[in-house]
Parts: C-alpha cells; structure tokens; sequence
C-alpha cells in the first residue's frame, strides 16, 4: 500500500514542533551561514551591476593598448583627432558630434566620516561627455561652466566626502574648485566620480594626453567597422572596446575575489552548521527509538524512515535558508563602498538580491541540510524492530 512507503509531510513537520526550540536553535545556526553566503553572493553582484550600468550599449570607449583602466591610458590630441573625424560618430540635435575626449586622474580626498584620505576619480569632461550618458542627471545645482574651476559630483562622492557637497568648496591639483552641482548616475560607477572642465583637468594636473576618448556610434552594428579601422591605422596604438563590455570587465577581478573569499568563509561556517544539524538529528532519533520500532511494526519500510528523517532535516535546512535569505534581503537598503582592483578608486554600490541568488542560497542550505541528515536518517533506518521495541 502506498500508505506504508511513505509517511506524511504533516508527521515531519509535527515532529519539529513538538522540538522548536531545538529545532530554532538548530535552525538559526544554518540561517546564519546562508545569511553570510547570501550577501557575499549580494556584494559580488552588487559590484557587478553598478559597474555593467555605467556602459551604454552604444557607447565606444578607446584607450591606449594594454592599458587596463583609464588611470593607465594615454591618447595624444593628434590621435584623439583621428578618431573624431571616423564617420561612423553620431550627431546631436545641433550638428556635434558625439565624441568626448577625456582626462581621468586619481585624487586622494579625505572622507566626511573621519577625515581619512581615499581615492576619489576626477574626470575631465563636457556637456557632450554628460549627453553620452544619458543615466546621469543633475539632480541639485547646475551644469559647471566651460573654462572655470567648477565642478560637480556624484551623489556617493557629494555624502561620503570633505568639501564635495552643493556650494562646498574642494582642494586639489593646486586649486580650489567650488562645486556647483551634484548628479545621480542611476547606481552606476559614475556616481563615485567628480566632473570638471576637460582642459582645465589638463592643466591642472598638467596632463598632455587625454585618458580616453568615448563616442556614440550612429548604429551599434557599425563598431567591428570602428574597430577595424582603428586597429589598421599605423598611426595609432589604441584598442576601441564596447563602453559597456569595457565596465564590465572592470567589476571582474574585485567580485571573483569577494566571491571565492565569501564561498570560503561559508564552506568552514557551514561545517559547523552540518555539525549541528547532525547531532540534533542523532538525538532525535535517540529519543524516538520506540517510535521507530512502531513503524516499522506497522508496516512502514525502510525507505519510508529514512525519508522521514531525512526530510526533517530537510525542512529544517530550509527554514534556516528562509531566515538567512530574509536577513540577507534587509541588506538591499545599505549603501556601502570599497576599493576597485582595477581603478584603485573607490567605488559605491548596494547590495543585489536577484532569483538566482535566492535559489542559490536556499539551494546551499538544503544541501546542508542533507548532509547533515543523511547518516542520521541512515541510521534510524537500518534499526532492527526488536531492537526498537526492546529499548522502548
């Protein structure tokens, strides 16, 4: 009979209960290694969408060969010309054409919070520049004036820095530099970044070559065209990349690193959770040895008891992975900030929860929860039935 194969998922989960306070306790413990594997996960992508967001798919960025990021790059004004003049650009409303060329320098600016120094980006820019992104948007103050010492931020830069908010006042490059607006990128890497005056950046931190020269295509089919063309011309040692392939590329070396060293830590908590699951399995099956014994004299197989067993284990795991995941979503709301490999500037950005995340991460918990379980429902399983009712 089917009834004898298996026992109810009511059974399993009434046996929890009559042991919740074992079973909380039990439970937390597992919530609190998937809390942690959660939002290492969270943090990895995090990093990762805020820099994928600061790319247009129709944007081109150009730098030097080999350079790995714009701090490393260099274009003369001769090679910058050359790529303003390919045909492939497209042109505003007024006739410009949508190409910026532009210096990007570290700073080293001293945080709101306790005055401690940290790498900021300063890019050198335009109107154009800021037409090339149409994410970002001013959101208090005004567009800085061409030629002057102005400046605006990004909203991350304008709370977390000394001197970078509305009206505020920065020193740097041997300057003061009055910041007249503060501009919401859309959660993107620019919203770490300080804009100014391209030539006045040039001066200022007297640069001769401009960093990289970004453009908008007139079709983004036309950039193996682009590319092509810039690898063929003698006069130029530069390497054109998709902007948003080029960001990307950027979030790659700091979230791998987040995310093996978060995997590490989880795998050694998570001993310690099996553990815990494993002795609070071995003394339920300890103090249900009769019980055992009954139903297997009732007809129930083997199978049918160490699917019971093993399923509260399961179960158990899983309300664990909820609690953690639950915990681990609240993260959603903290804005944070670290240091890019890539850039060595910093870089704001918040955690992501996304359905691959939460699937992962009750995924790992179940997994916990079935190595844990397993040689105790194992156990109880092979019991002897006269031996159960015997030591009833």
């Amino acid at each position: 009979m089917m009834g004898r194969r298996s026992l109810p998922w009511s059974y399993i989960a009434r046996n929890l209960w009559v042991r919740r306070v074992t079973t909380l306790l039990t439970a937390s413990g597992m919530g609190l290694v998937v809390y942690v594997f959660a939002t290492v996960l969270m943090m990895s992508e995090g990093i990762r969408a805020t820099l994928v967001a600061t790319g247009q798919p129709d944007n081109v960025m150009v730098l030097r060969k080999g350079a790995g990021a714009e701090i490393n790059s260099g274009i003369t004004r001769d090679q910058a010309g050359v790529i303003e003049s390919l045909p492939q650009i497209a042109l505003d409303g007024s006739g410009n054409r949508l190409v910026s060329t532009e210096p990007v320098v570290l700073n080293t600016l001293p945080k709101r919070s306790n005055g401690k120094p940290s790498n900021v980006t300063v890019r050198g820019t335009s109107a154009i520049g800021m037409a090339l992104r149409p994410q970002v948007q001013l959101f208090a103050g005004r567009m800085f004036r061409p030629g002057t010492s102005e400046i605006i931020t990004g909203k991350a830069v304008a709370r977390g820095f000394a001197g970078a908010g509305l009206g505020e006042t920065m020193r740097f490059a041997g300057r003061d530099w009055l910041v007249v607006g503060v501009f919401d990128a859309g959660r993107s890497g620019f919203d770490s970044e300080v804009w100014g005056d391209s030539e006045q950046m040039m001066q200022a931190f007297r640069r001769r070559a401009f960093s990289s020269v970004v453009f908008k295509l007139t079709d983004p089919a036309a950039f193996e065209l682009v590319r092509q063309s810039l690898d063929e011309d003698p006069r130029l040692t530069l390497e054109a990349k998709r902007e948003a392939i080029f960001y990307a590329e950027q979030s790659e070396a700091l979230a791998t690193f987040i995310r093996l060293l978060g995997l590490a830590l989880s795998i050694i908590f998570s001993i310690g959770a099996v553990v815990g699951a494993m002795i609070t399995m071995f003394a339920a099956v300890a103090s249900r040895i009769g019980e055992i014994g009954t139903l297997r004299a009732l007809g129930y197989r083997r199978s049918a008891v160490l699917s019971a067993f093993l399923g509260e284990s399961l179960l158990l795991s899983l309300v664990g992975g909820i609690m953690g995941l639950a915990a681990a979503a609240l993260m959603q709301t903290v804005n944070i900030s670290t240091v890019n490999f890539q850039t060595f500037s910093e870089l704001a950005f918040q955690f992501t929860l996304t359905p691959r995340i939460a699937a992962q991460s009750i995924g790992f918990a179940l997994a916990m929860g079935l190595v844990g379980g397993f040689v105790p429902a194992w156990r109880a399983a092979r019991m002897k039935i006269i031996d159960c009712l015997r030591q009833a």
